[in-house]
């Protein structure tokens, strides 16, 4: 039985017990009283930071108080650990049964098991997601497709567990009628039910962390493992994590988060996508030079993109960390002809990452790991990563980072109303209990979602004209968002979510102020189909 300062809200599911049992939501309760004040005074100092940095009041640059660390070429993360010594192809994907057989089976080397922005996060998928995991790190999982039982094959992919940020919690797991952290919540059940079984399979409990905005947010989490493997007993420095820098401010910590993970880290990842929102988030209010033009144009070989993903690769193989480059969500197409141009694109953009010296690069489909897989191949011949090279040419300074009008390009009638019409398919389907979601032969999260409402609101705010010469006001939007609704309306019939969909567009895009993020609110105020 629970304590009565513990409520599980969330209804009842198939096999929930074997998940929720006593010991676990303890352990996972244990874990949030541990670390729930600092995770508190961490938040509040992000939306300080933001206040600063959006005032001007305070400039972003490498921080003069841990420039030892930076300068100190004598520490080095722990070696890699069992399964992620070669990581030269990663799936990204939720933890939905089939997606669980399908990525562990997919050739990829690592899959990364997401309970962030590729799961909406209803009751059913997280704690569905956990009893996945469960059956699959136990080679007990199994789906039917069509009349064919599929299983997960001999070799399958190293398992990283990805829970959701320090800025979530979950609403169906409370503590004296406060809800728990999302991230511990997920990392929680996940460690307590699996860590032992992992080790006995040659392997280990590895987890991605997402959002960091700073080193200190880094040391949090290396807090919460040590004491995690103290309460069951597990060596310290057994976990493995390997943290996605895709906030713009925890691209100035890069050495400074490795440092504080150093006994558990395994690597960085170039979040790509979440960074370029985290840009424009910090900054909306900069002025036309800190103004991204459609997204379609941001890509990786634009200059301030480059200065990240270089001084990524510097950085981690500096300390021994593997430099994981980011995602290529193509969907594989019917059309030939839409194949071959997307698959060329993915293979030169896995090509750039391999010379660069990235250790591997993400996909999003099964279909994209044998491109990803050759292109490594090539550049790495024998070898398991590129650790050795050490790229001693990169100097990055804070201008490279910040140099957003490096990107030239233009905004467009085009761009924005894709934005638009993206944003709504994307909060449809995670309103819908889907968060990773196939639109226009791309594979979306809610980083997607994300960028979209803040480059509409930030064009907004500082009056940019589209190409043509054309202002863009809210009036424009609100005009443009009603025929976008209407379009997708009729391409996704009935069933839909899309009126609270516009609701929270509006919220989020049209506001006075820009909301940190989209999905907290969501969750808090739509997310009712929790079953």
């Amino acid at each position: 039985m629970f304590t009565s300062r513990i409520d599980v809200a969330g209804p009842r599911g198939e096999r929930f017990d074997e998940i929720l049992t006593p010991a676990a939501v303890e352990f996972v309760a244990k874990l949030d009283n541990a670390f729930a004040g600092r995770r508190r005074e961490l938040l509040d100092a992000r939306r300080t930071r933001r206040e600063e940095l959006a005032s001007g009041e305070r400039p972003l640059d490498f921080l003069p108080e841990t420039r030892w660390i930076r300068n100190d070429t004598s520490w080095q993360i722990a070696p890699p650990a069992p399964g992620l010594e070669d990581r030269r192809v990663e799936i990204t994907g939720p933890t939905d049964r089939k997606m669980t057989v399908n990525a562990l089976n997919s050739g990829a080397r690592v899959w990364l098991a997401d309970f962030e922005d590729a799961t909406s996060p209803t009751w059913q998928n997280i704690i569905g997601g956990q009893l996945n995991l469960f059956d699959a790190i136990r080679r007990n999982i199994d789906f039917e497709s069509n009349g064919k039982r599929y299983t997960v094959g001999d070799s399958p992919a190293t398992i990283v567990a990805r829970p959701r940020g320090w800025h979530l919690v979950e609403k169906h797991l409370r503590i004296d009628g406060r809800p728990v952290s999302a991230s511990l919540v997920d990392f929680g059940l996940y460690f307590f039910h699996n860590a032992r079984q992992l080790l006995a399979r040659g392997s280990g409990p590895y987890f991605y962390l997402p959002k960091l905005e700073n080193h200190l947010e880094a040391r949090l989490w290396n807090d919460v493992f040590r004491l995690a493997q103290d309460e069951l007993g597990i060596p310290q420095g057994t976990i493995r994590a390997t943290v996605l820098i895709e906030t713009i401010t925890a691209a100035f910590e890069m050495d400074e988060i490795l440092y504080e993970l150093r006994e558990h880290a395994a690597g960085l990842n170039a979040g790509r996508w979440d960074y370029i929102f985290s840009l424009i988030k910090n900054f909306a209010d900069h002025g036309a030079d800190f103004v991204l033009p459609d997204r379609a144009q941001v890509t990786m070989t634009v200059p301030f993109m480059r200065a990240y993903t270089e001084l990524l690769v510097s950085t981690c193989h500096k300390r021994g960390a593997h430099a994981i480059g980011g995602m290529a969500a193509f969907i594989p197409s019917k059309d030939p002809e839409v194949n071959a141009n997307a698959l060329e694109k993915v293979r030169q953009d896995k090509e750039r990452e391999a010379g660069d010296g990235f250790d591997g690069s993400w996909v999003a489909h099964p279909g994209l790991v044998p491109v990803c897989e050759s292109v490594f191949t090539e550049t790495l011949g024998g070898w398991p990563n590129q650790l050795g090279r050490l790229r001693d040419d990169v100097d990055v300074t804070a201008e490279d980072l910040l140099n957003v009008a490096s990107a030239g390009g233009e905004v467009t009638e085009k761009g924005l109303r894709a934005n638009i019409n993206v944003a709504l398919r994307y909060v449809d389907s995670w309103l819908r209990g889907a968060g990773a979601a196939a639109i226009f032969n791309l594979m979306e999260d809610a980083a997607t979602a994300e960028i979209a409402r803040c480059q509409v609101w930030q064009w907004i705010r500082n009056g940019t004209k589209l190409d043509d010469g054309t202002a863009v006001t809210p009036e424009l939007v609100y005009e443009w968002l009603d025929e976008e609704l209407a379009g997708v309306r009729a391409d996704l019939g009935e069933g839909n979510r899309l009126d609270d969909a516009r609701e929270i567009f509006v919220e989020t895009a049209l506001g006075e102020k820009l909301p940190g993020f989209l999905t907290s609110g969501a969750y808090a105020r739509y997310l009712t189909d929790l079953t």
